[in-house]
């Protein structure tokens, strides 16, 4: 991929990440902001570092992609990130109450439901920006370990590649500062897709 092949893509990956923090705001009917995205092409073993390491609990929310593009999607946050995220949207309590707990059937639902809006508004930005239709499955939850996390699409893509687009978002103004990250995995031929429909 050439520098301009990736700013293209940084550029995708703001606006996606832009409309992404501002379903989060109408979701959980908080204002919330966002810092400056910062994307980059990592494999997946540096995913696991920039999320705390490989042991660090988190919480994966994946979306097969379907149409025009093919691939997958994730929406990560740390544990306590996403237990603050689901009791901000059910009113549970403030950040000092949350902890790495397990998630009740009900919190994994609502955090199923943060997942998909969010990961949603991201690929309809996409979809808009290339005119490639682009849908999800139902999103799949996974708590765990961030390297068995990781090791999802590692195992799915490797043979593709050892390198995927990370977006790393900070949402500001909540109680508590949160990073989401974003990991959008397309087939060689769906990147291809996209990059053509956009002219490079």
């Amino acid at each position: 991929m050439d520098d301009i092949q990736f700013d293209v893509l940084t550029e995708i990956g703001n606006i996606g990440a832009g409309n992404a923090t501002t379903a989060l705001s109408q979701l959980i009917d908080t204002k919330v902001d966002m810092n400056v995205p910062k994307v980059e092409m990592l494999t997946f073993t540096e995913f696991s570092e920039l999320v705390g390491g490989a042991e660090n609990l988190v919480a994966g929310i994946l979306l097969s992609l379907e149409g025009d593009v093919d691939g997958m999607m994730m929406f990560v946050v740390e544990s306590k990130a996403a237990h603050m995220l689901v009791n901000q949207l059910m009113g549970l309590g403030s950040p000092s109450d949350v902890n790495n707990k397990d998630f009740s059937d009900i919190e994994e639902s609502a955090l199923k439901e943060i997942g998909n809006i969010i990961a949603g508004a991201y690929l309809s930005s996409i979809s808009s920006l290339t005119n490639m239709l682009i849908t999800s499955s139902v999103p799949y939850l996974a708590v765990d370990m961030a390297g068995a996390i990781f090791s999802v699409p590692a195992i799915e893509f490797g043979k593709m590649g050892d390198k995927a687009l990370l977006i790393e978002s900070r949402f500001t103004d909540l109680d508590v500062d949160i990073s989401g990250y974003f990991i959008l995995i397309p087939t060689l031929e769906s990147y291809n897709k996209m990059l053509k429909s956009l002219g490079l």
